[in-house]
């Protein structure tokens, strides 16, 4: 009996001790994770005064870069959610051909590299391009003007919001619709009475994801819309330009993208977590 009670506490021990070690090394490896994440973080956000910050805040190219870039994303927010949203509940709601190969078009632009896109938006958008010379010749031109800008974002940050608010209506169970149906009423009365109030906290959500990519565009904006002060000069365009000549600015230009972006995941991980909750 003393050997088995003997064996018994050994083996105890043993999974005591592993559970020690998996607890350490699981510390250790987030502490690592969050080092590795933090540190250029603090780095930048160390490296300027709140008096110089504050300056760069009156600095022409700061100022227009951040109108221009707030201003931008927004119309190209509101354009996602418009195009965005029939799309996500089409291709939650109703199963036809293509289906598939659509959802995959929609999500081409998250894996696509920025240099490609804007050059692929420059081919289609531009003034020889195979719809922007039609608009040229009509003396309308798309590329390197802000309008440039608004379809750049559009064309990155539209697959954020898509997945997000198709995620979002599969989630919701169907028998509200029928219900609804069953009294009579129709799709589209159904679908912005119904279905869009319980699901108002995906597509939210969805939004600021896409506002925050649209906000900090870089690649395609620069290949297609190019950088212009004051026209198609935005946020991350202008920290490129000013950290060859004015670092402060740079760093309050970076400063301002990280402020929005952690408040733009705050808000969406705090919206995602009452909408499970309830």
């Amino acid at each position: 009996m003393n050997s088995v009670e003997g064996l018994v506490e050994v083996k105890r021990l043993r999974q005591s001790c592993r559970a020690i070690l998996l607890t350490f090394g699981t510390g250790v490896l987030i502490t690592l994770l969050l080092i590795f994440i933090v540190t250029p973080i603090l780095a930048l956000l160390f490296r300027i005064s709140p008096d110089r910050f504050c300056a760069s805040l009156s600095d022409p190219v700061v100022w227009d870069a951040l109108v221009l870039s707030l201003t931008t994303a927004t119309i190209s927010t509101c354009v996602i959610v418009l195009l965005g949203t029939p799309v996500a509940w089409i291709n939650a709601r109703y199963c036809y051909s293509g289906r598939e190969f659509v959802d995959t078009i929609i999500d081409l632009p998250l894996v696509l590299p920025p240099a490609v896109a804007g050059l692929a938006l420059l081919m289609a958008f531009g003034r020889m391009g195979i719809i922007g010379r039609y608009f040229y010749e009509s003396g309308i031109s798309i590329a390197f003007t802000t309008l440039a800008v608004i379809i750049a974002q559009v064309f990155v940050a539209l697959p954020f919001y898509v997945r997000q608010a198709r995620a979002s209506f599969e989630q919701l169970d169907t028998m509200y619709e029928q219900a609804a149906r069953s009294l009579g009423s129709t799709t589209l009365p159904t679908f912005f009475i119904i279905v869009l109030p319980l699901v108002k906290s995906g597509l939210i959500a969805g939004a600021i994801m896409s506002f925050a990519r649209a906000l900090g565009e870089f690649g395609a904006t620069i290949m297609f819309a190019g950088n212009i002060q004051g026209r198609t000069q935005t946020m991350p365009l202008a920290i490129y330009t000013t950290m060859q000549g004015d670092l402060n600015a740079s760093i309050t230009l970076s400063v301002i993208l990280i402020i929005i972006s952690f408040v733009v995941l705050f808000i969406v991980k705090f919206k995602l977590r009452r909408d499970v909750r309830f």
